[in-house]
């Protein structure tokens, strides 16, 4: 059976809790998109851990762990990731490593900070992890795949000479940075090479046999629906599909595979980076919510960077679930709202006079205001409790008009950061 794990907004919705849950019974995890641009945080038996490349199902020693095809690879960053995991007492994870994923150059990084420099105050909040010029390059079919590591020394420069031609007038003339040379990049590459070896496999027959033997499959995305390129807040959006569907191509499975799509989903709403947000609140109210959220604030976890802040946004919600063919939800952070009297959710957009309960399209959200309902709070702390009985009225109320407003079943109530402070539908 194969799963995915996706989130429905602007992505920092918990997925890393929610996946590390769901690994306890899963046989193999893949992350199929994105690069080390994000991150998930779990907290587990072994501590916190910040992951951004690594899946993570990686604390569990049944389980193996695979970087998909659909992944920006960035090898020390990954190699780096494992060496710190293991070094706090987790056991060597058993990885793979797609021979078509194609790596994230030094070269991507350093583009990366140089367009977002020249942009300057236009910039579209990159992370300046390589990803865009990353994903340039491999749509441009410039980009260097995993298995093209094992050609011959001839062919792997001739490859490099070719592709640095371009890279250097931009180098010269537009951004008047220190040109790349051949014998740096074959370098790199060799060094590349000798780390990934032992890992790199060929991820899509792996899959096929796993998929015959009914072992238990689970998709890992990043970031959430809103950032996808094709159905986000484009322009202010991630470089590769963040939806559930492109797990089959990122992953290299048939779709039809997908059985089951868990959308998480965020008891308020938070995002980093520039672009359109509606129910974002500033301020107080928004620091108060911002220091009290996830577990020691709602700060990014590759970034650091403080995410802005906002109320339930049910309209962008129910558009990111339809977007991913959510089968079922998992509620997050649901415990951080223990504080307020009242709790505000956004259940329309106000745009040029009328109301709409329709995710729109991003000129038409830079005019949208947000509608509120207003919904009792329950005042106390609800951490630990594990049966859905047992929550307060005024919290399971909450729960269930959110439920209501998205159309998709509840399945999960996460009610504080570590792994089996849970409950389950």
């Amino acid at each position: 059976m194969v799963r995915a794990i996706v989130g429905a907004c602007w992505g920092d919705e918990g997925k890393g809790k929610i996946t590390d849950m769901l690994s306890e019974e899963s046989d193999i995890i893949i992350r199929f998109q994105g690069g080390a641009n994000a991150g998930h945080t779990i907290i587990n038996d072994y501590g916190k851990f910040a992951l951004h490349t690594l899946p993570s199902g990686v604390f569990y020693d049944h389980t193996t762990s695979i970087i998909g095809n659909g992944v920006a690879l960035d090898i020390p960053k990954l190699f780096n990731e494992i060496k710190q995991i293991v070094d706090r007492g987790v056991p060597m994870p058993k990885i793979l490593v797609s021979d078509r994923a194609q790596m994230v150059m030094p070269y991507h990084v350093l583009f990366d900070e140089y367009e977002e420099e020249r942009l300057a105050g236009k910039s579209f909040g990159s992370t300046k992890s390589g990803i865009a010029p990353f994903y340039s390059d491999k749509y441009a079919k410039i980009g260097f795949q995993v298995s093209e590591l094992f050609d011959d020394e001839a062919t792997i420069r001739e490859k490099i000479e070719r592709v640095i031609l371009q890279k250097n007038v931009l180098l010269e003339h537009l951004y008047k940075k220190p040109l790349l040379k051949v014998d740096d990049i074959y370098n790199t590459l060799m060094e590349y090479k000798k780390m990934v070896e032992p890992y790199v496999c060929d991820v899509s027959a792996f899959l096929a046999q796993a998929i015959k033997d009914n072992k238990t499959i689970l998709l890992e995305g990043q970031l959430g629906s809103l950032k996808d390129p094709d159905h986000g807040i484009y322009p202010m959006v991630t470089s590769s599909s963040t939806l559930a569907g492109y797990g089959a191509i990122g992953a290299g499975i048939p779709p039809y595979e997908i059985k089951d799509v868990v959308t998480v989903v965020k008891a308020y709403s938070s995002a980093v980076g520039a672009g359109e947000f509606v129910s974002e609140i500033f301020g107080d109210e928004a620091d108060e919510l911002r220091r009290r959220g996830g577990d020691g604030g709602e700060f990014g976890a590759t970034t650091g960077r403080p995410r802005r802040m906002g109320w339930f946004d049910a309209v962008a919600s129910r558009y990111g679930c339809r977007i991913q063919g959510t089968t079922k939800v998992a509620l997050t952070v649901l415990d951080v709202l223990g504080y307020l009297d009242e709790i505000p959710i956004c259940v329309g957009y106000e745009i040029d006079g009328e109301v709409t309960k329709d995710f729109p399209t991003t000129n038409k959200l830079k005019k949208a205001k947000p509608v509120y309902e207003v919904l009792p709070g329950w005042k106390e702390d609800i951490r630990g409790i594990t049966e859905y009985d047992k929550l307060p009225e005024n919290c399971r109320k909450y729960i269930e008009k959110i439920e209501e407003e998205l159309g998709v079943p509840i399945a999960f109530v996460s009610n504080g950061p570590s792994r089996h402070e849970i409950i389950k539908r």
